[in-house]
């Protein structure tokens, strides 16, 4: 296949031909089309993955249009896996999408077989899901990488790409690389961030079930983990 006269030309340069088609070729899950899965997806079809599956229970809010590349006052009350799909499809018209609008937990694990991706982007923020992906992706043999605390962060500088138990500072990676320890995980490539979280302000927006706080967040740093996600997934898929 060629990209020399296509919207890919200018990735080709860098990439080459026979990297695209790679890309082309491959099948990539995203976790979670929040503030940092969202980016991640935008990243992917703007490389030319050819396959994506989306994955996410949530409806697009007026209090994602601060961060969410997906949520616009014309996508509120859509399934954020809809705006996300139909996003891609105007991006890459060849693109297949598989929207999933489910919350992904170790209770709806079974509707996911792994060995089908070529890779899994992990952008949730339950552990409990995180841990499920992590386990299933390693038992599949498929490559996983995973994002961990963008939340109450101000410094998009501060994030790096490192195995798990490399990495610092991070409340999110500290219990993640306890839980995974103790089910025998020996590696995992994450993006995180070393920068201290901010104790946010006072909220007035109405707490979901289970959560004592509203994590506070902005444009510029969910947006930047993302893009170092598929970054990752790109470069790595692109010279397999």
């Amino acid at each position: 296949m060629s990209f020399s006269d296509s919207q890919f030309a200018r990735t080709e340069l860098l990439l080459g031909e026979d990297g695209l088609n790679r890309l082309a070729a491959s099948r990539v899950a995203v976790f979670g089309i929040g503030g940092v899965g969202g980016f991640a997806v935008e990243a992917l079809a703007r490389s030319g993955v050819g396959t994506l599956d989306l994955i996410d229970s949530d409806t697009v809010a007026l209090s994602n249009l601060n961060r969410q590349i997906i949520a616009t006052h014309t996508t509120v009350g859509m399934y954020k896996v809809d705006a996300a799909a139909a996003r891609v499809k105007d991006i890459n018209p060849d693109a297949v999408v598989h929207p999933y609008r489910v919350f992904y937990t170790p209770e709806t694990e079974g509707m996911f077989d792994f060995t089908q991706y070529d890779y899994v982007i992990d952008a949730i923020d339950t552990v409990t899901g995180k841990i499920a992906i992590v386990m299933n992706a390693q038992a599949a043999g498929v490559p996983v990488i995973s994002s961990m605390g963008a939340g109450n962060k101000t410094d998009p500088t501060a994030f790096e790409v490192a195995d798990l138990y490399a990495t610092s500072v991070c409340p999110l990676a500290r219990i993640m690389r306890r839980e995974l320890k103790k089910r025998g995980v020996k590696r995992l490539k994450v993006v995180y961030s070393k920068e201290a979280p901010i104790t946010p302000l006072d909220s007035h927006e109405a707490l979901p079930e289970g959560r004592r706080q509203i994590p506070g967040s902005v444009a510029f740093v969910p947006s930047v983990a993302g893009l170092i996600l598929a970054g990752e997934v790109i470069k790595d898929l692109a010279r397999t």
